[in-house]
């Protein structure tokens, strides 16, 4: 009789099991998050995606399974989105170029010279600019921005020695440029022949002399190698560039609340940890590129912002974006 109890109360609590697992799924069904990025395996951006892994990893073993894709390995740079959007990527580094081919108005935010430096950029995207900013990406894209970590200033790099001072001395030059319209827009103001190209194509273009060279912050040009093929580089400054962890707004309103806690701050600490060490790396690199016989020019930037902002004018887009999205930008503190 106690023996038949018992079997009794066993089966009761397989059930009970049973019915637990099914109505969550938690247990046996981690949240799959596929995170890539065009940035280079050994870019700082690639590690940060490796420490919000390890991260999760540590805080929440059986919640999570992530996996990192850099370099362009698992989907083209420029086609992540539409990923996201199909079901088939779950999170990415997305640069604010590739926001306004969804969200138009957003353009005013990829104007080269409107962000200072990296203190500003901070003011701006951790402010009401920001949250309005995320706000805008959910409605007209499916993708929430968790973070946003500092890429670093782009910079002008060329196979050629030209000692660029101002706009007219990089005439002719056909520059490797990311292939959104803002981004091909900025390359005409810098005064050069705007190339689309992807990001893991760029190292033989230049060494073939297909392209004469690529604008990146120079963390990046050294992971990438460019170092390799390049003669000269222009401290042009025309961007302070941002991109963002985000996730596909789908997938983070499957999470429970805590979940979503966790992988957001997961995502805040990898790019606070990024923005720290980004903003070491870049002092350091002028001095490498410099002891690699890179000749390193320091353009006149004034003439440079003034030839922006005038081909902007001529391009009617000045009337476009919102005078007060600009105006905001440039008094945030």
């Amino acid at each position: 009789m106690a023996q038949g109890y018992a079997k009794l109360l066993s089966g009761m609590a397989l059930i009970a099991a049973m019915a637990v697992g099914i109505s969550t799924g938690s247990a046996a069904d981690p949240i799959k998050l596929r995170f890539s990025t065009p940035a280079p395996p050994s870019e700082i951006l690639s590690d940060a995606m490796r420490r919000f892994k390890a991260t999760l990893k540590e805080k929440a073993p059986d919640d999570f399974d992530v996996s990192v894709h850099p370099g362009g390995s698992l989907f083209r740079q420029g086609t992540e989105i539409q990923a996201m959007q199909r079901g088939n990527l779950e999170m990415n580094t997305l640069a604010t170029f590739e926001v306004p081919s969804f969200v138009k108005k957003l353009s005013v935010y990829n104007a080269g010279y409107l962000f200072r430096d990296y203190d500003h950029t901070q003011a701006v995207w951790n402010g009401p600019i920001g949250a309005a900013y995320g706000d805008a990406v959910i409605e007209g894209m499916g993708v929430r921005i968790l973070a946003n970590c500092y890429l670093g200033t782009r910079q002008v790099n060329i196979g050629e020695v030209r000692n660029v001072k101002t706009p007219a001395d990089l005439a002719g030059i056909k520059l490797r440029m990311p292939g959104s319209p803002d981004f091909l827009l900025l390359g005409r103001g810098l005064g050069i022949i705007p190339t689309r190209m992807a990001m893991s194509e760029v190292y033989l273009a230049v060494k073939n002399g297909t392209v004469d060279g690529q604008d990146n912050p120079l963390t990046i040009t050294r992971a990438a190698k460019m170092d390799e093929v390049t003669k000269e580089v222009v401290l042009t400054a025309h961007v302070v560039q941002t991109v963002f962890f985000a996730i596909a707004e789908p997938i983070y309103q499957k999470m429970s609340a805590a979940q979503q806690v966790l992988v957001t701050d997961a995502a805040v600490e990898a790019c606070g940890w990024n923005d720290a060490k980004r903003l070491v790396d870049e002092k350091n690199q002028i001095a490498y590129f410099k002891s690699q016989g890179i000749v390193i020019s320091e353009p006149d930037k004034e003439a440079f912002s003034k030839a922006m902002w005038a081909l902007y004018e001529r391009e009617g887009k000045t009337k476009e974006w919102s005078a007060d999205a600009i105006e905001a930008v440039r008094n945030a503190r």
